[in-house]
């Protein structure tokens, strides 16, 4: 007899409850979890808790963002800066984390958040014509020591 996975779709709840009542009676172990992307309880867990920091910033930058375009003039772009800022810094803080745990790479992401750092502040003190190689050569350099530094915490895996 055929034991049917309890998730497959189209069964209804009492096909799901016999198949575990039958499991139950022949002793045998569930089916193993179907395979895919990790759920949201695999996600590394923020430093701060159960508070939801980098939500709360993500609210705010969409509120300073719509405030920003209904606004306008001066006050106005300072918010939408405020709230391009927020919203980065809100996804630039959960990347980080998931790289540093080995949950998934964000190698790209970190690297590029480094090659923009630095083109920022070579471009304003020397000038544009070093900014771009500079900033290919920070992304280049940050790319390859994200990668390994990923490849380290996450058990040998280039990418998950």
């Amino acid at each position: 007899m055929a034991l049917e996975d309890p998730g497959a779709p189209g069964m209804t709840r009492e096909q799901r409850d016999e198949a575990r009542r039958r499991r139950a009676r022949e002793g045998v172990a569930a089916p193993a979890p179907r395979r895919g992307r990790s759920g949201t309880a695999d996600r590394p867990p923020a430093p701060w808790g159960n508070f939801p920091l980098s939500e709360l910033c993500v609210l705010l930058a969409m509120i300073l963002g719509v405030l920003g375009v209904i606004v306008w003039g001066e006050r106005g772009q300072v918010m939408l800066l405020a709230a391009m800022a927020l919203g980065s810094l809100a996804g630039l803080e959960l990347s980080i984390r998931e790289h540093l745990a080995g949950y998934r790479s964000h190698s790209a992401l970190l690297a590029g958040a480094a090659a923009i750092a630095v083109s920022t502040i070579v471009l304003i003190t020397v000038g544009p014509a070093i900014g771009l190689a500079v900033a290919a050569a920070v992304f280049a350099a940050g790319f390859y020591g994200f990668r390994q530094l990923f490849k380290l915490r996450s058990g040998g895996l280039g990418f998950r």
